[in-house]
């Protein structure tokens, strides 16, 4: 994958430098504030060590992806940002590769949104060191990347990336990069989903039925999500032919890791189909691949779709 020539996005937070490990402390955020609590994080965290499985993969990587189920906005106190916080380019590698791939998908969703007459607002993308606060609550390494509608922020700690390279096989150096871009566009997609109302209308949807039923409804949104970032994938192939040889696959092998039934497998030994919140491994290639071949966003409405 080369970015080699891509511009560098504004709408990137580095929080890393802050004190105690990214920002937890000073921001009045309660440990366990939104998503897991802390004794499930601890249980996840002892089960991913039992089973040699970073814990960030069975609780987050998941939400590689949205840790807000369904993407509920509960109460927080108001953030009270350090002001070590930096805006703009990151001198790091690891950094100035995450705004990279920012800036590609602003550009391509900004063109995608003005060719359909719809008003696009980018989001800002916070990078972090261990923890921080968010309108979604704590921030957390173990929660892995994800996206807050309610302060339409992506967020990511860049280790992450490193637990990509050490874990999945055939996934290392320069052929993780698309793996690691295609993390990026998944969240942007959520972006995109809230823009479009997406969203808040699933969040509506899932209120008053059956947990089963709330997660069948974040399985479309997530497999969407994914479908989205091959959208990207595709424009920006279009825009100029960035991918190397390998690097599509490479994708597709992170996309088949952290398919629900791959990951419950690991964990327990059983797969519940009842319990996915993201879709099994053959749906996020599948729909990944939709939007790569296809670079539409009616492509990817896997709300009309009769099979998932």
């Amino acid at each position: 994958m080369r970015t080699d020539d891509w511009r560098t996005s504004d709408n990137v937070e580095d929080r890393r430098d802050d004190g105690d490990g990214g920002g937890g402390g000073g921001f009045g955020m309660p440990v366990g504030a939104g998503g897991l609590g802390i004794g499930g994080l601890v249980v996840l965290g002892l089960l991913g060590w039992a089973l040699g499985i970073d814990p960030r993969i069975l609780i987050g990587a998941g939400d590689v992806i949205t840790r807000q189920s369904p993407y509920q906005q509960p109460y927080q106190p108001p953030i009270q940002r350090r002001p070590s916080s930096k805006a703009g380019e990151p001198t790091d590698t690891a950094g100035k590769f995450v705004s990279q791939v920012l800036a590609s998908n602003e550009d391509r969703w900004r063109e995608i949104f003005q060719q359909s007459n719809q008003r696009y607002q980018a989001p800002h993308l916070v990078l972090f060191r261990g923890r921080t606060a968010s309108a979604c609550g704590l921030a957390q390494s173990a929660m892995g990347p994800f996206y807050c509608p309610s302060d339409r922020k992506i967020y990511l700690d860049t280790s992450f990336f490193g637990e990509l390279e050490r874990r999945f096989h055939g996934c290392d150096g320069q052929a993780c990069k698309f793996s690691e871009a295609y993390v990026i566009a998944h969240e942007y997609g959520h972006h995109v989903q809230n823009l479009l109302g997406i969203l808040p209308k699933v969040q509506e949807m899932q209120h008053g039925v059956v947990k089963s039923e709330a997660n069948r409804l974040q399985v479309r949104v997530e497999l969407q999500a994914d479908c989205l970032a091959g959208v990207w994938a595709n424009r920006q192939q279009q825009k100029e032919a960035f991918l190397d040889p390998g690097d599509a696959e490479a994708a597709l092998q992170t996309a088949s890791a952290i398919g629900d039934d791959r990951l419950q497998r690991q964990a327990r030994g059983v797969v519940m189909p009842d319990s996915f919140t993201h879709g099994s491994s053959e749906q996020r290639v599948r729909w990944f691949n939709t939007g790569f071949k296809n670079g539409t966003v009616d492509s990817c409405n896997t709300f009309a779709a009769a099979k998932l």
